[in-house]
């Protein structure tokens, strides 16, 4: 009678499913073959459980109940995501930290705290090398997806060394760095590490200035923007001579390019960063879904395996303009993404991980009643505010989103807050709204996943993907495989009756890897 949750026999049974599957959980201590990191920029804590809730409502459910396909993966970590020189960072310096394995400072990529932002001389001998480079010199094939342009900071810190992620043509130079020798980060996505898939934005930074963009020839905004009128596409394609090379910008050339037949794929599908999903032109533009199957569809054909960065780009930007719902259909989007993933993959040999950067200044705040439209425009409390006026349960710290007439907020009581434009209200007046500084989370299923578990400074990420694909300095987790009657890595039951306690073996294996990897 009534509804299955007023029983209590509902959450006794779903409590005791969720121990099985703990009690039956067996650590995985394979070799990663491959690793797949997905990484939704701006996607903190708050950013996924709203999204959470969105996904199951856009499939006509209440929402909060619903499992996302991140929220299956076993083991899940904490991150602590300040910089050298910051409180709250930005995507440069925490792309450095969780890609690189080194801490830096704000704004800078690829190189070390002792480079100064914006300082061209003081990133010469500072360079700090990625988990990109380190697998491709271990024979693997590597990948960037993202929906954002391809030398943007999350991207540009897995190739890329500059004291500023703002350089990202020739054009973007200043004089000092220009005289001192720095190079853009567009060239270097040349010049540094033989990519074979990358895909996002970015056209223009990759072609002379004034040429035409293929896709809006009369957009004077969109046309190419380098000095050194070098077109860096057409230079991509012949430095790939011999090899089957394919550059694309629209999808229908896209679907055309056969995995199974191409070595190299460059495929940029808009001047700058890619469109917010919702406004995707589905016959234009492929999803990050799409792009994230053809990634490794080319990159899984080599035997020694492949290292590929996804990044859901914009659901930070959607934060930026306080639009969430922009924010929370991009984060459903990379979600998707993830399940696309790991139907391509076989979770005994690929560790798929999924993180943030940073989080947002984004608040889930409020008394709704249960199944209360994330974003609709019954969006409110059932308690109102002070000044008798209703509020979103989504809200922001600060942003443009600040709006007060005659000492008074707007009434949104006739406002369509579902629509994709909707500004949330914000406490503090800003034109763009800022990051927030809190841990962020980590979800981590496959060989070594359990490494992840715990709280940790988030430039670990990169040492213990690192140890799990034997890539990289660190080769120990290798000849502990090669060597079973010697490695305390073999696969354990944390229900089982271990010594001490049920997790005490468990808690062993742990401490070992991590002094492992801390003294390497």
């Amino acid at each position: 009678k009534g509804f299955p949750e007023e029983n209590p026999e509902f959450w006794r049974s779903s409590a005791q499913n969720t121990l099985r599957s703990a009690l039956s959980r067996k650590l995985n201590s394979n070799v990663a073959k491959n690793i797949v990191l997905f990484l939704g920029d701006g996607m903190g804590v708050t950013t996924i459980t709203a999204a959470r809730i969105l996904k199951g409502q856009l499939q006509n459910r209440s929402g909060e109940e619903t499992v996302m396909n991140m929220d299956t993966f076993p083991f899940v970590g904490l991150a602590k995501v300040y910089t050298v020189d910051f409180q709250i960072p930005d995507s440069a310096a925490t792309a450095t930290a969780y890609l690189c394995g080194v801490k830096t400072n704000l704004n800078t990529v690829g190189v070390s705290a002792a480079a100064r932002n914006g300082v061209c001389r003081s990133q010469k001998g500072n360079e700090v090398t990625s988990i990109l480079k380190w697998a491709k010199d271990a024979g693997k094939s590597v990948g960037i997806v993202t929906t954002t342009r391809v030398q943007h900071a999350t991207p540009a810190a897995s190739y890329a060394h500059s004291a500023s992620r703002t350089w990202y043509s020739d054009a973007d130079l200043p004089t000092s760095a220009v005289t001192g020798g720095c190079m853009d980060i567009a060239s270097q996505l040349l010049r540094n590490t033989d990519i074979d898939v990358i895909i996002g934005g970015g056209r223009k930074y990759m072609t002379p200035k004034g040429f035409p963009d293929p896709e809006y020839p009369t957009d004077l905004k969109a046309q190419g923007q380098r000095k050194d009128n070098r077109n860096l596409i057409n230079e991509w394609l012949s430095m790939k001579e011999g090899k089957v090379a394919r550059y694309v910008w629209n999808k229908t050339d896209f679907d055309a390019v056969d995995p199974e037949k191409t070595d190299y794929l460059m495929a940029l599908f808009e001047p700058g960063d890619l469109r917010f999903d919702v406004e995707r032109d589905p016959s234009m533009d492929p999803s990050i879904s799409e792009t994230t199957e053809k990634a490794i569809r080319i990159l899984k054909k080599n035997p020694k395996g492949f290292f590929l960065l996804v990044e859901g780009g914009r659901i930070d930007q959607g934060h930026h303009d306080s639009r969430a719902s922009m924010a929370l259909h991009e984060a459903v989007a990379l979600d998707d993404a993830v399940a696309r993933g790991l139907e391509l993959t076989n979770e005994e040999e690929t560790l798929t991980i999924v993180t943030a950067d940073h989080s947002h200044a984004f608040t889930f705040n409020g008394y709704p009643f249960r199944g209360n439209s994330i974003l609709g425009m019954f969006l409110f409390s059932p308690i109102f505010a002070m000044d008798l006026l209703p509020y979103t349960t989504l809200m922001y710290g600060n942003g443009p989103g600040h709006k007060i007439t005659n000492n008074k907020r707007p009434d949104i009581r006739n406002v369509d807050t579902t629509d994709k434009d909707y500004v949330q209200q914000a406490a503090v007046p800003l034109d763009s709204e800022t990051h927030g500084g809190e841990d962020v989370a980590l979800f981590a299923r496959g060989p070594m996943a359990h490494l992840f578990q715990g709280v940790y400074e988030q430039n670990y990420i990169a040492h213990a993907m690192a140890f799990a694909a034997c890539v990289g300095t660190n080769q120990e987790h290798c000849a502990a495989t090669a060597e079973p009657d010697k490695t305390p890595f073999t696969s354990i039951d944390p229900g089982s009756s271990a010594p001490n306690t049920p997790f005490g073996a468990m808690t062993t294996v742990m401490l070992s890897i991590t002094m492992s990897v801390l003294l390497h």
